[in-house]
């Protein structure tokens, strides 16, 4: 099951919750601070000879702070505290943790900041989630002094400046960059979307008695375990092609043909058995041989080399004997063919992958998809989102998560909205996960064709799970899990579309073990 993701709201409701169900707020902050106790030791090595500085604001934050300078001061470490305000402004439980540290405490000065430099490890308690606006005064100058330490950064809950619910730092963008964060009874969403993602460094979830039936969040993050499961049926012994997987690639045109070679052949290695390329007459020989293995149907084209809207009946008489199709690498945006697949779509009853050519052929016109009775999988980029629904790629990318619901909501149909990180998102249903994240990929797919290679992968889960849900969040996991292999090997330069898909057997080995 994928890892559920919060909100702040969300895991205040969850805190209030478990308090109102008997337990003492008082023991889930003690839980908390003891965890970043136990993990700021263990980044350090151990707590003989290391230098703890615990650097606190004046909310429940601080409050687990305080715990964990007491726990760590107990066992005898070397540890002071540096309170960014005044011992005055604290309240509730944090301020009964105050009280019952026997710890050193300084206030904000150049003397304490100077303790920051001499630190084996800092524990940032300095603002949660619920953070909003921009770090300013004494908070900001201890947030750099942090990040220009040479000591390990231990977070606790989120990295101090980053917003809980975006994960989007306020003002000129100063923020705590973790070495590890230590975050309480479930993800925040602002640890999993950028730049959170990258300043929170290592995650780790923390225990702390909450129960997980109190946890209420509607985006999970994909992990390796959850396509491992997805992977893990084994095939009957009497599988033959077509029971795998057979998968119709409707792409290419006159310049365009390795959208459509790159597609069919990620359709194979992903475990398709058997792949038909339907493209315009002109590119099908060339296509014959980039792709021995799939057969091809030659469809009628225009004078500019793309499919002919006419093709649309010679497509339909095939399509009943695939169990997935995949529509729209480089087939163009020739009017013709955009009648051609405005057509095929109204009226094929197979289910669809569309990509590129095929979303931008419904530009401002997304709830027309919603007409279709089959399963749907879009997988947009920001700009090809933006085109569908009408907006600016500057209004999808101020929320990829919310963009991506509200396009599934509107068209029906799942939605992969790629980017770092990629999102895919249901249509509303009575499922509890409206949608997820993968954590895997990076800048090493921003080159031409990756997204081909996406759409191949997903076309050849879906073709034979017959999931749309589970085949668009795995592709996606598996998709970034190669170029994350690759630049591991290489480097984020350099890296082809290609590559991708030599490497997608070994991922998918790797990823059923």
């Amino acid at each position: 099951m994928v890892k559920r993701v919060v909100t702040p709201a969300q895991m205040a409701a969850a805190d209030r919750a478990a308090i109102a169900g008997g337990i003492p707020s008082l023991a889930l902050m003690e839980a908390a601070g003891s965890a970043v106790a136990r993990a700021s030791a263990a980044a350090a090595g151990g707590i003989y000879g290391k230098r703890f500085v615990v650097v606190c604001g004046k909310g429940n934050n601080a409050g687990d702070g305080f715990v964990a300078a007491r726990h760590l001061s107990h066992h005898g470490a070397h540890c002071v505290v540096i309170l960014a305000g005044s011992p005055s402004e604290l309240k509730g439980d944090a301020l009964t943790n105050y009280q019952r540290m026997r710890v050193r405490v300084l206030p904000f000065d150049e003397s304490s900041v100077n303790e920051i430099s001499r630190a084996s490890v800092v524990i940032d308690a300095l603002y949660g989630t619920g953070f909003r606006g921009e770090m300013s005064g004494p908070a900001r100058s201890l947030a750099l002094s942090m990040n220009e330490s040479r000591a390990r950064v231990v977070s606790v809950d989120i990295p101090s400046g980053i917003d809980g619910e975006t994960g989007r730092p306020g003002g000129d963008g100063t923020a705590v960059r973790a070495d590890l964060t230590i975050t309480m009874a479930a993800l925040k969403r602002g640890l999993i979307e950028y730049p959170g993602s990258e300043a929170a460094g290592t995650i780790a979830i923390a225990d702390i008695g909450i129960p997980p039936e109190l946890i209420e969040g509607e985006i999970g993050l994909i992990e390796s375990g959850d396509v491992a499961e997805f992977l893990s049926s084994q095939r009957d012994p009497m599988a033959h092609k077509r029971s795998v997987g057979a998968v119709l690639v409707i792409a290419g045109s006159q310049g365009m043909s390795g959208a459509a070679a790159l597609t069919a052949s990620a359709v194979f290695r992903a475990g398709a058995g058997y792949v038909t390329i339907a493209a315009p007459v002109s590119v099908s020989s060339a296509l014959d041989q980039a792709v021995t293995e799939a057969t091809i149907m030659s469809l009628p084209e225009t004078g500019r080399g793309t499919i002919e809207a006419s093709a649309v009946d010679m497509v339909l008489e095939r399509a009943d004997s695939f169990q997935a199709v995949a529509i729209g690498p480089g087939l163009s945006t020739d009017e013709e063919t955009v009648e051609f697949v405005r057509k095929l779509v109204s009226e094929i009853e197979r289910p669809l992958v569309m990509d590129a050519d095929a979303i931008n052929a419904f530009s401002g016109e997304a709830s027309v998809l919603a007409g279709r009775g089959s399963p749907t999988i879009l997988t947009p980029h920001p700009g090809e989102l933006a085109r569908l629904m009408g907006t600016s790629t500057k209004e999808i990318g101020s929320d990829r998560i919310s963009a991506a619901c509200t396009a599934a909501e509107k068209t029906g149909a799942m939605v992969l909205l790629k980017g770092y990180r990629t999102i895919v998102a249901r249509p509303p249903d009575d499922s509890p996960i409206r949608a997820v994240v993968s954590p895997t990929g990076g800048p090493g797919l921003a080159t031409a064709g990756s997204g081909d290679v996406l759409t191949g992968v997903i076309s050849a889960f879906l073709a034979e799970s017959h999931d749309e849900f589970k085949s668009a969040w795995a592709g996606a996991w598996v998709h970034g899990a190669a170029g994350d292999l690759l630049t591991g090997r290489l480097t984020e330069r350099g890296l082809m579309a290609g590559d991708l898909i030599e490497v997608l057997p070994e991922v998918l080995a790797e990823a059923e073990l």
